[in-house]
């Protein structure tokens, strides 16, 4: 199957795929901010990013309102957002986690077979996926993200020396799938698992029509980048979050 690649996705396209496919439980449009509510789902579930204008008075009102959701202060910046970065900056909001978003053509991770029971995608979960994940911090509330994940979706499997190894998850929105929550065992690290999931994502992708394959992953992991970059999945966005720390015995 031959998929088109001849459009690239732009990064406003990517940014939506990675909204798209790990939603937050809520999402309400406020002024000029889009407030999430992420339910213990993660910065990228939680994480307010602007609209359009907005003055430095309207920042008071998304705080308070991400209190009410029992969330700190976190605001995603993305190329376009540096009078906010500077602004927060200024207000004492730290920088964390900065993020590549990398991707590639689906078509090229699929020029190999599998090696067979390697690699699988598998939906629902299997409870030895939800224990790997379990090991990499990945908890139920993020878990809960893939189950509000519209169709289509699947759950990465990988098995190495006869055991399970590594779990992940894809979705797909608009042509692009992304991949989210991988995790290898630390004892399983090292030995090409990674690749043959993330090829098996690539097979996935095509089938479901999604030309490309695509995920964020933080900078400071340096292993994850290496892999990907080993996949040919180029870094074509960056962003990163800024947060606000609590007072010393705030308790949320």
């Amino acid at each position: 199957m031959t998929t088109d690649t001849s459009l690239t996705p732009s990064l406003d396209q990517l940014l939506a795929a990675v909204d798209g496919t790990w939603p937050a439980a809520a999402t309400v449009d406020a002024g000029p901010w889009r407030l999430r509510e992420g339910r213990g789902g993660g910065k990228r579930v939680s994480a307010a990013t602007a609209l359009g204008d907005w003055r430095e008075d309207d920042l008071g009102a998304a705080e308070q309102a991400m209190r009410m959701m029992g969330q700190t202060p976190l605001f995603m910046i993305r190329p376009g957002d540096e009078l906010l970065d500077t602004m927060l900056a200024q207000q004492g909001y730290d920088i964390v986690d900065p993020v590549n978003i990398r991707m590639v053509a689906a078509e090229k991770l699929t020029d190999r077979p599998i090696p067979r029971v390697t690699a699988f995608t598998i939906w629902e979960p299997l409870a030895i996926m939800r224990e790997i994940w379990e090991d990499g911090g990945i908890t139920e509330a993020r878990q809960n993200v893939m189950e509000r994940a519209p169709d289509p979706k699947t759950g990465l499997f990988g098995r190495v020396s006869d055991s399970p190894g590594g779990t992940g998850f894809c979705g797909v929105h608009d042509g692009i799938a992304m991949v989210h929550a991988l995790h290898i065992l630390p004892e399983h690290r090292k030995k090409g698992l990674g690749g043959w999931m993330m090829r098996a994502a690539g097979f996935w992708a095509v089938a479901n029509g999604a030309p490309w394959l695509a995920l964020a992953v933080t900078k400071a992991n340096t292993g994850a980048n290496a892999l990907y970059a080993s996949l040919g999945m180029e870094v074509v966005g960056q962003y990163h979050y800024r947060m606000k720390p609590e007072p010393e015995g705030t308790t949320k």
